[in-house]
């Protein structure tokens, strides 16, 4: 009799551990909390995405707040209702349920399942790449305009260019003579802007302006670049195997566009810098014969060699020695200047 009592014992208690047990892995703050969510909604781990919907709807139907009279029952369904929305929320949506699965799994993990419940609620719901497309879009609209305000700024500077608005007159003498010559009832004003819209016209038509200051195109903005990108990729290994091909295995002369290339890439300048450059100087590259790189080497250490002496002849640059020699590195005060 003893025994068999011992037995019931032994049974009630190991019931009593395995059930506190199977709670133990149900984290406190996060998803259910010590509820398993599917205990909440009559559901088994296979149940589908229909099933959990089902259940879900008769359950709040069931517990909805509206339907209690008394504000004792009311509360207890409006918590009743949270729990069972909570419950809903977490298993409807696919990835939160693998992590909560996961969770009942590998209930161990502890730090491991408050990490991937708070990294999910915490992150942005905006699809990334929607963000990526505005911020592309952004930087591509600010960059064009960007290119036309300095454009503008170019031409507005070639304006008050005697040399330029000069020559601008010159060509468009006639159609200048000829608004002069309509009669009308402009003011000086009106005439003086009307000259000027003249000129800038002739100018943009007749002035080549290269580099940083040259007039924007499409093709230049961000989003046309990345469009073109696998075009481009591909037409620089094309490029790079004809050139080894052309000048290191067959052993060619270089063309002019090599040569400047090769200028260029001495120089250390990007693509629109070089462009920006005058004609005559680019010509005066080639009379040196710059794209052999032992006759930059040459002409380099002579240019540095005037930009030394030109500025240990500057006044300023004087001055600046001199304080730098009795006061030392240090800031300059007005006291001191």
């Amino acid at each position: 009799m003893i025994r068999y009592i011992k037995y019931i014992l032994y049974i009630a208690v190991t019931c009593q551990i395995t059930a506190v047990s199977s709670h133990d892995h149900l984290l406190e703050g996060i998803y259910c909390g010590k509820v398993n969510c599917y205990d909440v909604l009559g559901v088994t781990r296979e149940a589908t995405k229909n099933e959990i919907a089902k259940n879900y709807r008769q359950l709040a139907k069931k517990h909805h707040p509206d339907l209690h009279r008394t504000e004792e029952a009311k509360k207890l369904a409006e918590e009743k209702f949270k729990e069972i929305a909570t419950a809903y929320e977490i298993l409807r949506d696919d990835e939160e349920r693998a992590d909560y699965d996961y969770m009942l799994d590998n209930p161990q993990e502890y730090y491991a399942h408050y990490y991937r419940y708070y990294r999910r609620r915490m992150a942005p719901k905006v699809d990334v790449r929607i963000v990526i497309s505005v911020i592309i879009t952004l930087i591509s609209i600010i960059q064009y305009y960007s290119a036309w305000s300095k454009y503008d700024t170019a031409i507005k500077y070639f304006m008050t260019v005697p040399k330029y608005r000069n020559k601008a007159l010159d060509i468009a003498k006639a159609e200048i003579k000829d608004q002069q010559g309509k009669k009308n009832k402009k003011s000086k004003a009106e005439q003086k802007e009307e000259q000027d819209r003249i000129i800038r016209r002739v100018i943009e038509e007749n002035m080549d302006i290269k580099g940083a200051y040259a007039k924007p195109e499409v093709v230049d903005i961000l989003w046309v670049q990345l469009i073109i990108l696998p075009y481009t990729i591909v037409y620089y290994i094309y490029w790079y195997l004809r050139w080894f091909w052309k000048f290191t295995i067959l052993k060619q002369p270089y063309g002019e566009e090599e040569k400047m290339y090769l200028i260029r890439k001495y120089m250390k300048l990007g693509k629109h810098q070089f462009n920006a450059l005058d004609d005559e100087e680019k010509e005066e590259f080639l009379e040196e014969e710059l794209w052999v790189k032992e006759n930059f080497k040459v002409w380099k250490e002579i240019k540095d060699e005037e930009a030394k002496k030109a500025l240990a002849e500057n006044n300023k640059y004087k001055q600046y020695r001199r304080y730098i020699k009795q006061h030392g590195v240090g800031r300059m005060t007005f006291d001191d200047s």
